[in-house]
């Protein structure tokens, strides 16, 4: 999955990343109410984790702006604000789910995965295709319930694939996916999408190419 992480203590955003990332997530930082609110504008993430108290603006200021605008990309508050009428107030403005500072990792942990969850409609944090499984609390998937030894990146490109699957998943939302905002080749994403390819060949799966617009998961089976 892809989280956003908006946080201004550089020692909180980096434990968030450090527990979140081996999950087989891929993890963006802002520090700022400006620099988050460019990142929203032209970008989705999966899962937003939005501190109230920003340098430069209101984390309650920027999730109304994202509510507005018809954005429903699940919200997390992580705040030292503790107060009641905080807590109502982000609620209300449309946040999934609240988590006062200090909280430990594993119930944070526990709450990010029933946010993906819930936003995917799904029953358990598994995705599933056919005989594929991606569980991505683990990073493990599996084929007829045999584990595939994947690369990172290759895992987030076939999660990308799965979230997706029946339909196309687009070119930028894959590369923004494996490479976060770094400055990629115009062909880095077709180099692993070949090496998935291959390991996925003589399955029934297949990943099919449209053009300008991106990739499919598919199965001849189906």
């Amino acid at each position: 999955m892809r989280l956003l992480v908006i946080e201004d203590d550089a020692l909180i955003a980096r434990s968030l990343e450090r527990a979140l990332a081996p999950l087989g997530n891929t993890v963006e930082v802002f520090a700022t109410h400006a620099e988050a609110r460019a990142a929203l504008r032209h970008d989705r993430f999966d899962l937003i984790l939005l501190d109230l108290g920003l340098p430069d603006g209101d984390g309650l200021e920027l999730l109304a702006a994202l509510r507005d605008r018809g954005d429903t990309t699940p919200v997390l508050i992580l705040t030292a604000r503790d107060g009641i009428d905080d807590r109502v107030s982000g609620l209300d403005l449309g946040a999934d789910d609240y988590l006062a500072k200090p909280f430990s990792i594993a119930e944070l942990e526990a709450r990010v995965r029933a946010l993906l969850r819930r936003s995917q409609q799904r029953s358990d944090n598994r995705l599933r295709y056919g005989r594929l499984c991606f569980d991505p609390a683990t990073g493990v998937a599996t084929l007829d319930d045999a584990q595939l030894a994947l690369p990172r990146r290759e895992l987030l490109l076939l999660e990308g694939l799965l979230l997706h699957a029946g339909s196309i998943a687009p070119r930028e939302a894959l590369e923004r996916r494996l490479f976060g905002f770094d400055e990629v080749g115009s062909n880095a994403l077709e180099v692993y999408v070949s090496r998935l390819r291959k390991r996925l060949s003589g399955t029934g799966l297949r990943i099919r190419t449209f053009r300008g617009l991106g990739y499919r998961l598919e199965d001849d089976a189906g």
